[in-house]
């Protein structure tokens, strides 16, 4: 599955972007993170219909650009996962050991 995100609105600080091919916890997280960042006042996700919309997320913040907050957050996420993942492999390895 090809996954895309594109930019449905955006205005001077806040922005609206659809993602295909995600999953809910996926975007439930990019949303908690989002509302973590100091510079965004407001973030959710909705979905307009199930099996035929995209969900979109919706992001405002109160200084900066609304795209850097989302890349900024993006970023943080990617370093988290990437470390959960390099954390499972070193785990897999040494039960393997043991075997």
């Amino acid at each position: 599955m090809d996954s895309k995100l594109r930019v449905v609105s955006k205005g001077k600080d806040d922005m609206t972007f659809e993602m295909t091919n995600y999953d809910n916890t996926l975007l439930r997280s990019l949303v908690e993170e989002l509302l973590k960042d100091e510079q965004v006042s407001e973030s959710r996700y909705f979905l307009k219909h199930p099996t035929i919309d995209s969900p979109q997320i919706y992001v405002k913040v109160k200084t900066g650009k609304p795209q850097a907050a989302v890349k900024r957050v993006i970023r943080k996420m990617s370093k988290v996962y990437e470390n959960l993942s390099t954390e499972l492999a070193a785990e897999v390895k040494r039960l393997k050991i043991k075997e």
